[in-house]
């Protein structure tokens, strides 16, 4: 099963159902099809092949969505790229995947001509006008009835998305049709209850894994999508109302945000019956304010990772029953917990998380790491995909987070891999070195704190450092708090001491 075929399907059987909103504007499922069509026959003709990787560098807009089922139709695979990202990262996730066409918005023009040269035999198409260097993504639109060549059916890549590492390296990991359907139509309805009559929002930028899960829930469901442009709480109660939205995708974050706005309009939001949340822990009073004001809505949290989709669920009944937990294993999914030598732990017992559902890529877990058969050897071991995560099982099934992956900051349900944020700071001159670490937030859940130790004689001042590390890498990964020392604390073998640097700055900040 491919994912274009359930749009087929739907646009079959409700062809003037509307299938997406952004804004203003929106499409049926009709239009989204022939629109769909028309483009992927446009790629056909600009020579794009079953296999080839299409980066899709948008905002949240009806492009988006189009281009990704124009490129499923003809067998490519793409790369969504959040546009917070900077041009650096881009070209790095273009590079690495070996990308044919880069799909951009003439407004992210300015800063890509600085990286030009990087994106040299890379076919660049524009959507919102005509753009210097690139194509016009409307001439691909041009209404047509050609027929594209059958996708064989060993092609089954539908998307890489890439996940940083503890090695600052961020790998491309490779998800395929079947992980999506599976996850996205059949798991995730029977878990949660939605189905073909919801109305889902989303919040977050459709790159991002929340934002494409919800679009992938409506597209294979047959459901109504509407997304937000950015986010904005008093604007998303307002959309809530307006299109009578039933199922609201978002993470902690997002909640908090909304929180204040709900509390002034008692009675808004009637409609939303699913809140789907996901990313860092969902403080219990939050929960406790949410579900008070939205009697009617029943709150699902999960665990879940890139590599190895939706692992546990919480459901409503749970929230305040077993609120630390994050909920017990999908039907479907095994995980089983190991120590250093890979034996299974007791109940109750520290161990890393495995997950496992089947052979790779066939059903919920990746197929593995674009271009990479060392990590991918490493990770997927037996079937059993090594997460890093530690934690432990009760007696009654329940799983508790006890340790993230080593390094790893989650801030606004945002993964923020700490070698990534220490190497940025590093290319500053007055910089010799820096140590990153996560600190609580009372709105993002985490936030940045960096650790600065400064050549000898140089002097720099904290905002400048994070706006340097804002030109190279996510606006979402700088550092919110810096920190000078005369050295930073290290152990014999000159490691740095992150768990002192933890500990100093629960203190200090």
């Amino acid at each position: 099963m491919r994912l274009e075929h359930f749009l087929a399907a739907h646009a079959l059987r409700t062809p003037g159902k509307t299938a997406v909103v952004v804004g203003e504007a929106s499409l049926t499922y009709g239009a989204l099809l022939a629109s769909s069509h028309s483009l992927a026959a446009g790629l056909a003709r600009a020579g794009v092949k079953a296999g080839d990787r299409i980066v899709v560098y948008l905002p949240n807009c009806l492009e988006f969505v189009q281009i990704l089922y124009a490129a499923f139709s003809i067998g490519a695979v793409v790369i969504p790229v959040n546009t917070r990202n900077t041009p650096r990262e881009l070209v790095y996730f273009a590079q690495d995947s070996q990308a044919r066409v880069l799909v951009f918005h003439m407004d992210s023009a300015q800063d890509l001509n600085d990286v030009d040269a990087d994106l040299a035999g890379i076919r660049k198409f524009a959507v919102g006008g005509d753009t210097p260097g690139a194509e016009s993504f409307s001439d691909l639109l041009v209404p047509s009835d050609e027929r594209t060549p059958e996708v064989p059916l060993e092609l089954d890549d539908a998307m890489i998305l890439y996940t940083s590492g503890t090695t600052g390296q961020p790998k491309g990991a490779v998800l395929t049709h079947a992980n999506f359907v599976i996850s996205n139509a059949f798991v995730n309805a029977v878990e949660w209850g939605v189905t073909a009559d919801e109305v889902f929002l989303v919040t977050t930028p459709l790159a991002h894994r929340t934002g494409l899960a919800r679009l992938m829930n409506s597209m294979c469901l047959g459901a109504k999508l509407v997304v937000m442009k950015r986010f904005d709480p008093k604007t998303a109660v307002e959309v809530i109302d307006r299109e009578q939205v039933s199922a609201l995708g978002m993470v902690p974050t997002v909640g908090r945000m909304l929180m204040p706005v709900l509390e002034q309009r008692p009675g808004s939001c009637a409609s939303l019956r699913h809140i789907i949340v996901t990313g860092e822990a969902f403080p219990v009073e939050l929960k406790r304010r949410m579900i008070s004001m939205l009697p009617n809505v029943r709150l699902h949290s999960f665990f879940a990772m890139t590599e190895v989709g939706s692992v546990t669920v919480l459901n409503h009944e749970e929230q305040f029953t077993h609120p630390a937990s994050v909920g017990r294993v999908t039907p479907g999914v095994q995980v089983k917990l190991v120590d250093e030598n890979g034996h299974q732990v007791a109940v109750d017992d520290v161990g890393e998380i495995l997950v496992r559902s089947g052979e790779a890529g066939r059903f919920t877990t990746m197929k593995g790491y674009f271009g990479r058969p060392d990590a991918t050897a490493s990770t997927i071991v037996h079937g059993w995909v090594h997460t890093g995560d530690m934690g432990r099982f009760d007696a009654d099934g329940y799983l508790y987070i006890v340790d993230r992956k080593k390094d790893m900051v989650l801030s606004g349900g945002f993964n923020i891999y700490t070698k990534e944020v220490e190497q940025a700071l590093q290319e500053h001159p007055a910089v010799s070195d820096a140590a990153v670490v996560g600190v609580p937030d009372e709105l993002f859940g985490e936030a940045v704190a960096a650790f600065i130790e400064l050549r000898p004689g140089m002097n720099v001042r904290p905002e400048d450092l994070i706006e340097h590390t804002r030109t190279r890498i996510a606006s979402y990964k700088k550092p919110k708090h810096v920190v000078f020392m005369d050295a930073l604390p290290r152990n014999g073998v000159g490691k740095v001491l992150k768990a002192e640097l933890r500990e100093l700055a629960l203190e200090r900040i």
